[in-house]
């Protein structure tokens, strides 16, 4: 070793790298930086603070006396929904029962009616039967002066005379064949079977059911029609005096007219 290698002025410099020199000036760096936030954290964290947060106390006496009004007052709502519930009940029970005893009313009510009108109609035809009792008593056993004839017209005439006339003022409904109302045909038809005689039904066929005679030579109990013989719209009964009895329409009924008024066609006789 020379002599002279301690003088400073003789050494020889070291060469150092950038990176090196780059090195310990981040760690210079790094070192001061801690001191400086050492410092200034240093007297904070010397002397903590210590603080003491107090709860509020309590009041039971208060908390118990809500939560009892709160149950209390829950109670007197359901009180309250149920009481509701038992008139809403109530109310509809009533309103079933207040229809029901109407109901129960107006049926009472028609059948009141319905049994009235029935034992009207049984009157009614009490007093048709005796009636036509009570002609065929009178006329059976009596005769009748034809208009145009001098022969006496037989018991059997007097029978449908007399059947004839206790249907005056009974209905015309087309179609019906009695005991109330009636069409032209059905009640000829039904006034010669009083007698066992069958007539056809319809106007056409009784047109032409016995021996055509004319209007000339009319006597009590002949078929009376309008139209030509078997296809005639209507038919009537020669019950004398010039008169004949029908089923009308349904203004009139069953009526007793003047043949002069609305003179026939012709005329069959099956008596």
């Amino acid at each position: 070793m020379s002599l002279t290698a301690h003088i400073p002025s003789h050494r020889k410099p070291r060469q150092r790298s950038a990176s090196t020199i780059a090195l310990r000036a981040g760690v210079a760096g790094g070192v001061l930086s801690t001191i400086a936030v050492a410092g200034a954290a240093g007297p904070a964290s010397a002397d903590p603070v210590t603080e003491t947060i107090e709860m509020p106390a309590l009041n039971v006496a208060g908390l118990s006396e809500a939560v009892a009004q709160s149950a209390q007052a829950t109670q007197q709502i359901v009180l309250d929904q149920e009481l509701q519930a038992q008139e809403d009940a109530a109310a509809v029970k009533a309103s079933q029962a207040a229809k029901k005893a109407k109901a129960e009313a107006v049926r009472k009510e028609e059948a009141a009616k319905a049994e009235a009108k029935k034992r009207a109609a049984a009157q009614e035809r009490a007093s048709r039967t005796a009636e036509r009792t009570a002609l065929s008593a009178t006329t059976a056993g009596t005769s009748s002066k034809p208009s145009s004839s001098s022969s006496t017209p037989s018991g059997s005439v007097g029978t449908v005379i007399a059947f004839l006339k206790a249907q005056v003022g009974d209905a015309y409904v087309m179609g019906a064949t009695g005991p109330n109302s009636w069409d032209c045909s059905s009640l000829v038809q039904a006034a010669f079977r009083q007698v066992g005689i069958d007539l056809p039904r319809v106007s056409q066929d009784q047109s032409t059911a016995g021996r055509q005679v004319g209007t000339s030579n009319l006597q009590v109990g002949d078929i009376l029609y309008w139209g030509s013989a078997g296809s005639a719209w209507h038919t009537g009964v020669y019950i004398g005096d010039g008169k004949y009895l029908d089923a009308a329409n349904p203004r009139k009924g069953v009526v007793i007219q003047d043949l002069s008024g609305y003179p026939a066609t012709g005329a069959v006789r099956v008596l």
